[in-house]
């Protein structure tokens, strides 16, 4: 059934007629005048049926470059955003999936060492970054402020985690008390993305004299902010104060 349907009955229509004229003719049924009249009207027939689908074709060429167009509309307003705001609910597992997933280097950029001070939050953000095995090195760029917390809360911790050795010293940097983020790639494309916090309230609670974040933006490999700060991670590194 579908292979009839799929026929093109203007065509078959034709040719029968112009065999039954043939044949009526060879049969002296038919005379030549009639014949040419037979094959004029098919002619005529045939070019109406080629004016009618160019039309048609016309019609759905139209239809495809404006659906070319809404679709590309589509996919412009459908871009990935640049950046993704985390609140309290989904942050303690968006920050051990950003530990989980990460790989290669690792750059924990102006950390408040004092929320380190609880054992579970040590377990939830930087534990699971340490023993990743994707994970290859995790360098910090601290204030100087931090360095007794260092000593106090990080790297007795950081000793009985499997593969501390990939975690170097801090390197101690006047920093001001902006921001902090976490800079490290991921699969497939090996992009860098980031975890961005902003101290002081709203986005950072203060526990026991230590800034814990409470909200955090998830920063895209493809947004400019990366640049950015892979540009004030280099900076202090070289310790350009």
């Amino acid at each position: 059934m579908k292979r009839l349907l799929r026929l093109d009955w203007d065509i078959v229509a034709g040719i029968l007629a112009a065999i039954a004229a043939i044949v009526l003719h060879l049969l002296h049924i038919v005379a030549v005048d009639v014949l040419l009249t037979i094959t004029l009207v098919l002619l005529a027939l045939l070019l109406f049926r080629d004016l009618r689908r160019e039309g048609q074709d016309e019609r759905v060429a139209a239809t495809i470059r404006e659906t070319r167009a809404e679709v590309g509309e589509l996919r412009r307003a459908l871009a990935p955003p640049e950046a993704i705001l985390i609140g309290p609910r989904l942050l303690q597992a968006e920050s051990r999936r950003f530990a989980e997933a990460a790989h290669g280097r690792m750059v924990w950029f102006n950390m408040c060492f004092a929320m380190f001070r609880s054992q579970e939050v040590f377990d939830l953000m930087l534990r699971p970054a340490i023993e990743n095995p994707r994970v290859e090195t995790i360098e910090f760029i601290s204030g100087h402020g931090e360095r007794e917390r260092w000593d106090r809360f990080m790297a007795p911790k950081i000793k009985a985690c499997r593969g501390a050795a990939k975690v170097a010293e801090p390197r101690w940097r006047e920093l001001p008390e902006t921001v902090s983020f976490i800079l490290a790639e991921f699969e497939p494309d090996g992009a860098t993305e980031a975890l961005l916090s902003f101290w002081g309230e709203p986005f950072m609670s203060r526990t026991h004299g230590a800034q814990v974040p409470r909200y955090t933006f998830r920063i895209a490999g493809h947004s400019d902010l990366i640049a950015q700060f892979v540009e004030m991670e280099r900076h202090h590194r070289r310790g350009e104060d």
